[in-house]
């Protein structure tokens, strides 16, 4: 098993002298004696540093980070020590493999749903991919929950309300059925809060209102057999994610020129930022989903078999009005006023079947910790994009993109609007308004993965072991892209229109390349247009860059290993090395302009009759790591762990919004060095502490272009020599906790409080511009975080009463910064900025029986 991280736990969950047990390689064991890295985190320790779902991780765990962009049910991104998949293309998998209750989440989204009623949280530095099914290339976080109560009734119900109207509410209970042989438990939680970002109208953006509601029925029927059923439910109906403009546009007082009655954006820079200001809106974001699994454990006597049999079922819908301004833009999805009637809803679709065996035990004398197991998955999505082009549309892109005012554009003389005016070469001297322009757009994707493997450890005296794993896996993925409707037509489609003008060369030369760019807005365009007669006819597909639908299938296998030696000096301290590689399955990107002709301008010109499309797939990500590492236990309780490690990635998977599409290409290579030092522990019977700190260097080398795809060289040019994304190269955590008597009355006091720092990161994929030069604002600035609770508990320990805040002092940051879609060109971009949480506090009374 693969170790890259120096083990870190909150001081809360360790008495000091009490091990900390976690399931890591599949076997119960200390964490501190096994040489790998893991974070693992109690439910209180959740629960005092107010972290909900995993979004929050990061203040417990310095070298974790999650952002989430337009979408958090698609477009969430989770990374360890800096290494991750960039969000927001249902075709990437992540880098960082989720499992709960040793069940695989197949996208983020899925996983972020409310932490409630857990038995432990740990999360896994470094490739996974050995032990770990699908996609662990930078690591794991695997949630496990708690079991039902054979013995007696237990439960717990959790209120809490604060600012920004937060309410939440949590449950459970636990019965047994038949004593100390079955029994049930069911748990849920809701969670409602308004959004903290509003337009000056007050319509509001990143709310909460969510529910989940999990049973489980756990039987044993005697001391060799257990078998565990789970059955899970969550909704979420949500307004999210919309953005803050952190930088408008040079051209913004050119609005009237083009026809707009406004520029869209009241509200922009860093007094948008600091007031929580957005412009557009209604973003909405909704998600169903349900899963069911089964576990089996069967001690068969010197064997011991484990099969866990997963369903989950996962449906999201997203609408979008006006990319990010009040103008009238374009409209995502069904849910909007704007909306085309009768046009599909845009969202995902996941149905994914996981089956797990594995057998384990003992050899030669207990020499020999010997595991062999199986995986089987098969996932099925199915992910609709549906768009429409409103009243705005042209005005908007002639205004920022196109017109008089814009490096790029026609010659003077076609009017305030452009992109209508041209139209006109292409529909007999009629102009083509692009308002109802619509596409519906389908993308489907049948994956299976099967994969055997081995995790063993030889212990060649108490004090040195080895650790050898292997595991083979093989990957299929057959994915198409079929569009079900799109506006088609010289007199209806502006797109249409706007082709027949350039194929006939009838549009001024200066002006083709834009008007296509822009009036055939590669979400809502059609895969139907035609070429004008003089060309044959046929699809325009043949001749320019628009979207065409395609079939493809994806293959690929791996080996992927580790060997690891540790030697444990004596009771307080374990030396280890390790040596892993990983892999992350490729796949397909799931965008109507993946797989477009590459060379329309030599095919024009009549240079070549060759015509080159893009490739929609891209390789597998592979990935080699070393670490050596030291935990140690000092002061007979402060625990003191360092681990040095170095990654080194190839075929890095790297998505990149442009303002117009999303790009998904292969990096030669990426990087990420470091070294994180970890002290936690009881400094008296009722004060804790704990400190984290993590440097790491993760960055693309300066010859990370070589061998790219043609297609991807532009764009891979300008990450090399470059930071990763939202890869700070310091980060750290230092709390402390009081929990003890209050006086002599009985009642017990709890006192936390946290600081988490991180240093300045890019919050953009590519910090240069398509121009070379910087992009302004590409880096978010270093900054502190704080976290605090104080708590009393009644003398006989049912109820206790909190108050509690989160970002104290109200650091306002962000996550990503991308692109205002159709706003400037380089050098005089519209920027938004996804805001992370500002500062929240409340009160909680929890009760327990």
């Amino acid at each position: 098993m693969p170790a890259a991280y120096a083990q870190t736990a909150q001081a809360e969950e360790d008495s000091g002298d009490e091990p900390i047990i976690v399931t890591a390689t599949l076997r119960a064991m200390d964490v501190q004696d096994i040489p790998l890295a893991v974070t693992a985190v109690a439910p209180e320790a959740l629960e005092r540093q107010g972290i909900n779902d995993i979004k929050n991780l990061a203040s417990i765990s310095p070298s974790f980070n999650i952002q989430s962009s337009q979408t958090e049910t698609q477009g969430t991104s989770i990374k360890i020590r800096g290494v991750g998949t960039t969000g927001n293309n249902t075709g990437l998998e992540s880098s960082v493999g989720v499992f709960i209750d040793g069940v695989y989440q197949s996208r983020p989204g899925v996983a972020l749903g409310d932490l409630v009623d857990l038995e432990r949280l740990e999360i896994l530095r470094g490739p996974q991919g050995t032990l770990f099914g699908r996609n662990t290339s930078a690591g794991a976080l695997n949630v496990t929950t708690k079991r039902p109560n054979l013995s007696e009734v237990e439960g717990f119900a959790n209120a809490s309300y604060g600012n920004y109207n937060f309410m939440n509410l949590q449950a459970g209970v636990s019965v047994p059925v038949a004593t100390d042989v079955a029994g049930v438990r069911l748990s849920g939680t809701w969670r409602k809060r308004d959004g903290y970002l509003k337009t000056p109208a007050g319509v509001e953006s990143n709310d909460r209102d969510r529910y989940m509601l999990r049973g489980q029925l756990y039987i044993e029927p005697n001391a060799d057999v257990s078998i565990r059923l789970l059955a899970d439910y969550a909704k979420t109906d949500e307004q999210c994610c919309e953005a803050v403009i952190v930088r408008e546009t040079e051209l913004a007082p050119f609005f009237a020129a083009n026809g707009l009655l406004s520029d869209g954006v009241d509200q922009s820079g860093m007094s948008a930022l600091k007031n929580l200001s957005i412009n557009g809106g209604p973003y909405l974001n909704g998600s169903k989903q349900w899963g069911t699994s089964a576990e089996l454990k069967w001690d068969l006597g010197g064997v011991k078999l484990t099969s866990i049999t997963a369903y989950r079922k996962f449906d999201t819908n997203s609408t979008t009005v006006g990319g990010f301004t009040a103008n009238d833009t374009y409209t995502v999805g069904n849910g909007a006023p704007t909306s085309r009637a009768g046009i599909l809803p845009s969202g995902d679709h996941i149905k994914t079947f996981t089956q797990e065996l594995r057998l384990q035990g003992m050899a030669f004398n207990d020499h020999l910790d010997w595991l062999l197991g199986g995986f089987y998955s098969s996932e099925k999505i199915r992910a609709d994009q549906t768009m429409t082009l409103n009243a705005d549309f042209q005005k908007t892109g002639s205004a920022f993109n196109f017109g008089p005012a814009t490096a790029v554009g026609p010659p003077a003389g076609f009017g305030s609007n452009p992109l209508f005016t041209l139209t006109a070469f292409g529909n007999a001297g009629v102009p083509v308004n692009a308002n109802g322009n619509y596409a519906e757009n389908r993308f489907l994707q049948d994956a299976k993965s099967w994969s055997v493997f081995t995790h063993n450890v030889i212990n060649f005296t108490d004090k040195l072991s080895l650790t050898l794993g292997a595991r083979y896996v093989n990957e299929t993925k057959d994915a198409s892209f079929n569009q079900l409707a799109g506006t088609t037509g010289a007199g209806a489609s502006a797109c249409q229109a706007s082709v027949n003008g350039v194929l006939s060369g009838a549009v001024p030369a200066p002006a083709r390349a834009g008007l296509i760019g822009i009036n055939c807005f590669p979400f809502a365009t059609s895969v139907a247009l035609t070429a004008p007669a003089a060309l044959g006819g046929g699809l325009a597909s043949r001749w320019l860059p628009l979207p065409r639908q395609w079939t493809q299938e994806f293959k690929d296998d791996e080996i992927t290993y580790t060997a690891q030696l540790g030697y444990k000096a004596n009771e307080d301290l374990l030396l280890y090395a390790g040596y892993s590689h990983g892999f992350k399955s490729g796949g397909f990107n799931l965008d109507p302009q993946s797989a477009t002709l590459q060379n329309s301008a030599a095919i024009l010109a009549g240079q070549t009759t060759t015509r080159v499309y893009a490739d929609p797939s891209f390789k597998s990500e592979k990935v080699n790591q070393i670490e050596l590492g030291v935990k140690a236990t000092l002061f007979g309780g402060i625990k003191a762990n360092l681990a040095l490690f170095d990654m080194k990635m190839s075929d890095f998977q790297v998505l990149e919004f442009t303002g117009v599409q999303f790009l998904t290409f292969n990096v030669n290579s990426a990087r990420s060095t470091g070294a994180e030092l970890e002290l936690f522990g009881k400094l008296s019977d009722h004060i804790a502490a704990n400190m984290s700190a993590t440097y790491a260097n993760a960055r693309y080398p300066g010859n990370c272009a070589d061998g790219v795809a043609a297609a991807a060289l532009p764009s891979t040019l300008r990450l090399c020599g470059q930071d990763l994304t939202n890869a700070p190269k310091f980060a750290g955590v230092f709390g402390m906790t009081y929990d003890g008597p209050l006086n002599d009355s009985g009642w017990s006091l709890l006192v936390n409080g946290n600081v988490n720092y991180s240093d300045s990161r890019t919050t953009r994929t590519i910090d240069t511009d398509t121009n070379n030069l910087p992009v302004p604002l590409a880096r978010q600035e270093n900054y502190f975080k704080m976290n605090a609770r104080i708590g009393l508990t009644t003398p006989d320990d049912r109820y206790t009463f909190e108050l509690w805040g989160t970002n104290l002092t109200n650091e306002i940051t962000r996550g990503i910064t991308a692109n205002t879609p159709l706003r400037g060109a380089a050098g005089a971009r519209s920027l938004i900025g996804f805001v992370e949480e500002p500062r929240m506090y409340g009160l909680t009374v929890r009760a327990k029986f």
